[in-house]
């Protein structure tokens, strides 16, 4: 399908972040015209006039649990060892494949109903949050979620081949649970495994402090060193949450070409703590944002996120100009997709995948237009996407989505679904 944007903005995310104003055409599945109106001998099969508002490069979601929707509202307001074991890892341990296919449809239509384009998941039955992207059109890097309690390096290998070549819309990266769910010995076999395959590799890192000092009083050196020790990061990847690195830590980050996944949203409901990223961004580390799960966020909105980034940096340093919102905003809709392998999908320009958002400026909430970018950043919702298009494919519209299963039946299933697992206690 061809189609035409015409009379509005674009901050194409190509060279910094300056808005220009034209069109914007999509043939098949990529851009093939950002610029200045002009005629085209191109037959379109839908024309959108944008009415001045603005489009944008896709929110990426770096980190994900989706199908943890069953969760959302049922463990909250508890000490984060209370949540886990006595409300999390029980329910979860009742899950079955066509319980996770139903929770991460129902996180995707909260991910394209804010504007989100793609999702790096880790969850158990990867095959049923696949299918259920494939189903609803989203992009979705599958990510390993390897620990001493389930999955083997074998099977590691086995999904990273197959999801790299299920469908133009799926992919994989390696990747583990975190230092303190692996023994020593499989650390040794997933480095073995990443440095055979020369792969990037992704992992919960340095959440909490907890975490951090117990790794220490263990093996003597910090999550960040401990996972190094075994080579695992020695060609590149990304780390989530990474709440307290050490300054070494980061020199580490800086010279593995690692990555941060920030997840702000769920670091302060779960008391975690303030991540560092003005001095992660002064070092060069890439940082990129994800909301996490939605048992410990809850809201799986990259607006949020983007507001509790700078945010929190404010907050941190006593200083309000600290991390200006324009870097939040390249983090959200560019620099995500470069952590996330999908380089296509970084700016808005000739030749890249068609993943767009079109923000409604015509609401109280982003006039008047003094700063529009500052605006998505500081007082911007997910009632601003007007539409959301996935890989050429408009998939939610003015409230409307445009996917295999209507909303209210998704809603019903995974009612249906969380009320079994409930009873199964």
């Amino acid at each position: 399908m061809n189609t035409r944007f015409f009379n509005g903005r674009i901050c194409t995310m190509e060279n910094g972040s300056d808005i220009i104003s034209g069109e914007l055409w999509v043939e098949g599945n990529r851009v093939s015209y950002v610029g200045p109106g002009k005629p085209s001998d191109i037959h379109f099969d839908r024309e959108i006039d944008l009415m001045g508002n603005l489009v944008l490069p896709g929110f990426k979601n770096a980190h994900t649990h989706s199908a943890m929707t069953f969760l959302r509202s049922y463990a909250d307001d508890m000490p984060l060892l209370d949540w886990l074991h006595k409300q999390v890892f029980p329910l979860e341990a009742k899950l079955n494949a066509e319980d996770v296919y139903w929770f991460s449809y129902l996180a995707i239509l909260e991910y394209l109903s804010g504007g989100i384009t793609a999702n790096m998941d880790m969850y158990m039955f990867p095959h049923e949050h696949a299918r259920a992207s494939i189903d609803s059109g989203i992009r979705t890097v599958i990510v390993g979620a390897l620990n001493n309690f389930g999955g083997s390096i074998e099977q590691s290998e086995r999904d990273y081949d197959y999801f790299n070549n299920l469908h133009e819309r799926i992919s994989a990266r390696f990747g583990f649970h975190a230092e303190y769910t692996c023994s020593p010995e499989l650390l040794s076999e997933i480095g073995s495994m990443i440095n055979r395959r020369k792969a990037p590799v992704y992992t919960h890192c340095s959440e909490s402090k907890r975490e951090v000092d117990e790794c220490i009083a263990r093996t003597g050196l910090t999550p960040a060193q401990w996972i190094d020790s075994h080579g695992i990061f020695n060609y590149g990847g990304g780390a989530y949450h990474c709440v307290h690195l050490t300054r070494e830590d980061m020199q580490i980050f800086k010279q593995r070409n690692l990555a941060v996944i920030s997840c702000p949203g769920s670091n302060t409901k779960l008391a975690s703590g303030i991540a560092p990223l003005s001095e992660m961004l002064d070092m060069g580390i890439p940082v990129a944002l994800g909301t996490d799960g939605p048992a410990s966020n809850n809201c799986l909105d990259m607006f949020r996120e983007m507001f509790l980034a700078t945010g929190l940096q404010k907050l941190s340093h006593d200083n309000a100009a600290q991390l200006d919102a324009m870097a939040v905003l390249k983090m959200a809709c560019s620099t995500g997709a470069t952590v996330m392998g999908l380089s296509d999908c970084d700016s808005l320009a000739a030749g890249k995948l068609a993943d767009l958002v079109v923000i409604d400026l015509h609401q109280p909430n982003m006039q008047p237009e003094n700063n529009i970018l500052k605006n998505i950043v500081f007082s911007g919702s997910k009632s601003n996407v007007k539409l959301t298009m996935i890989n050429g494919e408009v998939l939610y519209e003015d409230g409307v989505f445009h996917t295999s299963e209507k909303p209210e039946y998704v809603y019903r299933k995974a009612n249906e679904h969380a009320r079994r697992i409930k009873e199964a206690l």
